[in-house]
């Protein structure tokens, strides 16, 4: 296996690569999914690849898709590599990069919003509502402390931002841009996704605070769940053991890699802005042991083959 991977190359037809994700158009309506061991900060890709991480992303999306299927429908066609195979045999020369981190899935055309369900107050949220008391404009309860638990959850739709950060956004400015049916469908999706995540966490003792999700409509006119769900990547996750509301959590994600640049641009050493400082090996390797203990704690089982 080739670990870490930063950047993927494969002889085929590319339709976008993003921040971490490399995307190809095998036809017939089949995407090819990758994902890299890539990391971002403060909307800067790092030079530096976390190693494992694609794998994780990929493995824990495929986890959490048979355990959500009944809810929804997802995108996924296979993740087997074998299967990746079979149906697509000019692939079998380049296993060695893409197996462990790829997904064979159905294309779609994706909604322009993010799905976000917040079952505590936490991050962006936080930090509007203890400036103005408000989320996307909207007031919400007075007295709140950070990472207190919502009950019940919140649907906090935002923009996909192409650029800069994603947007808070209102149910009403929701509606506009999707449409009052499929904005109330994708409510209800995502809070009852949401209910499954946090019910399936917790008896790994990790509480899924915050997530989002994506959907896309297939070809036949149908709503899936698509990229990626409850992974580090996507979601909040804060250890049982250790939550304590009325401050800042610890969580299974890239922190270690925020705490250092943080230090950087609090000392005026990085302005945000590429290019990007050099992570230390130690940040590197405490970030990739949270990704692959997320994916312990929740699945109950080691990642496959993580050399």
């Amino acid at each position: 296996m080739i670990e870490p991977l930063h950047e993927i190359e494969l002889d085929l037809p590319p339709l976008r690569r993003g921040k971490v994700r490399h995307v190809y158009d095998l036809g017939d309506d089949i995407l090819l999914m990758i994902a890299s061991d890539r990391i971002s900060a403060f909307d800067v890709v790092l030079n530096e690849p976390i190693p494992h991480k694609g794998k994780v992303l990929t493995q824990l999306s495929r986890w959490w898709f048979d355990r959500t299927s009944d809810i929804v429908n997802n995108h996924l066609i296979t993740a087997d590599p074998d299967e990746i195979v079979e149906r697509h045999p000019q692939l079998a020369a380049d296993r060695e990069i893409w197996e462990g981190r790829a997904m064979l899935v159905r294309k779609t055309e994706p909604f322009p919003i993010e799905c976000v369900v917040r079952g505590y107050i936490s991050g962006s949220a936080w930090k509007e509502y203890s400036a103005s008391g408000t989320l996307a404009g909207e007031a919400l309860p007075e007295g709140l402390i950070e990472s207190q638990r919502l009950q019940p959850p919140i649907f906090s739709p935002a923009t996909k931002a192409v650029v800069g950060h994603d947007e808070n956004i209102t149910f009403d400015r929701t509606c506009s841009i999707v449409g009052q049916v499929v904005a109330n469908t994708l409510q209800d999706i995502s809070l009852k996704l949401y209910e499954r995540g946090r019910h399936v966490a917790a008896e790994g003792g990790v509480i899924l605070a915050d997530t989002k999700f994506e959907f896309g409509v297939s070809q036949e006119g149908e709503i899936l769940l698509i990229d990626e769900i409850f992974t580090p990547d996507s979601s909040r996750f804060w250890l049982t053991e250790n939550y304590e509301p009325g401050r800042s959590q610890v969580s299974f994600d890239k922190q270690p890699v925020r705490d250092f640049l943080d230090q950087l641009v609090t000392k005026g050493e990085w302005d945000k802005r590429p290019p990007p400082p050099e992570l230390p090996p130690e940040a590197v390797t405490n970030t990739s042991k949270r990704y692959l203990k997320a994916y312990r704690m929740i699945t109950g089982e080691m990642l496959l083959d993580p050399s």
